[in-house]
């Protein structure tokens, strides 16, 4: 999965490679999870692909097979008043780094990648690669890893705030949560770094 993104030379140096993704840079409730990953040589590589081109019962029984046979692996959600306070991108790096850190405190690490085009602040090698969790196992994994777990935080938020449909479309910007906020108004898991009187012009842009 790692072909033709990097030298044999590279490829030969870097030996144990951490996967990191986040869940949920587009809501406009909740918080953004992101998860770190890394898999043995003898991982079952079939059972993963990018976490939205799988259903949630592919997800959650490849879930189960990440956290029995990972070498390590972490998740972490970042609140949204931390998503208000830095901006949505800064708060998904921060959920990587943390996430990788909590790894590395578990093995060793000489590579990480992420997916995407930015990366968070770590103390080792790391690449950002566009389209990685369609590419790259160790992603792959980490993006099964922060979507169900960013899922299961919404289906709580469900019976914490009934009326909103979190447990339909999970916090994003669909026509039904635009309309449920402007009804009820932001509640204490709703970013408030989006402007509500402009949900119904901005939410195609974050689709």
């Amino acid at each position: 999965m790692l072909a033709g993104l990097f030298s044999e030379e590279e490829l030969i140096d870097q030996r144990i490679i951490a996967g990191a993704d986040e869940a949920g840079r587009g809501p406009l409730s909740g918080p953004v999870v992101a998860a770190c990953c890394v898999l043995p040589d003898d991982f079952p590589f079939d059972i993963l692909n990018d976490s939205k081109r799988m259903n949630e019962k592919e997800r959650i029984e490849a879930e189960k097979i990440i956290k029995e046979k990972a070498i390590a692996y972490s998740v972490t959600a970042i609140s949204n008043e931390v998503i208000d306070e830095i901006n949505i991108l800064s708060a998904s790096l921060l959920a990587m780094r943390l996430s990788f850190l909590k790894v590395r405190r578990k093995t060793k690490v000489d590579l990480l990648l992420v997916d995407g085009n930015k990366i968070p602040d770590v103390p080792i090698s790391v690449k950002a690669v566009v389209k990685g969790d369609q590419k790259v196992v160790q992603i792959m994994a980490a993006s099964i890893l922060a979507k169900n777990e960013r899922d299961r935080i919404m289906l709580l938020a469900d019976e914490l705030f009934p009326g909103y449909g979190y447990k339909k479309h999970k916090g994003y910007p669909t026509k039904e949560h635009v309309e449920c906020i402007k009804k009820y108004g932001p509640n204490l898991i709703t970013r408030t770094s989006f402007h509500h009187k402009d949900l119904v012009d901005t939410t195609a842009d974050l689709l």
